[in-house]
């Protein structure tokens, strides 16, 4: 099933970018789902950790999911899932609250992409300095409000001793980038 979702994923990806870059978009789904594996996920996570931006990005929605996988993959992928007709705010506020109650499966795959987003965000600072917050549409007040507040709820309702490594890696970029 792992390597299906990652075909699925990367024909539903292709031919986008990821943002601010030429890459191609399916590196970012296939080093989530590496993040999962290595923290030792079991197989459904992995598949959405794939699939995670699949709905969000592409034309497939969540019946497709359901139809090509099954109902846990869905339901990981929707709990990750942005409605974008509504605004950046609202949205974030959605992401962090659902992080906020969720099984630690959802919290590991919103906390896994989060973390690729924010390497990949060292690396554009570190190309281009500041002025890699014009091309993002909420600035750096916004991004730090957004990543200060998943670091903070990321680990509510888990037991120490099963909170994942990449979790403090998360945390410890959060810090490196806003303070």
């Amino acid at each position: 099933m792992i390597e299906k979702a990652k075909t699925f994923a990367a024909k539903a990806h292709a031919g986008q970018k990821r943002k601010n870059s030429n890459v191609d978009y399916i590196v970012h789904p296939v080093r989530v789902a590496k993040t999962l594996k290595e923290a030792g996920f079991p197989e459904a996570v992995i598949c959405a950790g794939y699939l995670h931006d699949v709905v969000e990005d592409t034309d497939y929605d969540l019946s497709d999911i359901e139809s090509h996988f099954d109902t846990e993959v869905k339901v990981m992928v929707a709990a990750h899932t942005e409605d974008k007709s509504k605004s950046w705010n609202a949205r974030k506020t959605h992401t962090i609250e659902t992080l906020r109650g969720a099984p630690l499966e959802i919290k590991a795959l919103i906390i896994a992409d989060k973390l690729d987003n924010l390497q990949s965000l060292r690396k554009d600072l570190e190309r281009e300095g500041d002025a890699i917050w014009t091309h993002f549409k909420a600035g750096y007040e916004k991004q730090k409000w957004y990543n200060e507040s998943i670091a903070e709820v990321m680990e509510e309702g888990l037991e120490a001793e099963k909170v994942p490594e990449f979790f403090h890696t998360y945390r410890e970029l959060v810090k490196q980038t806003f303070d």
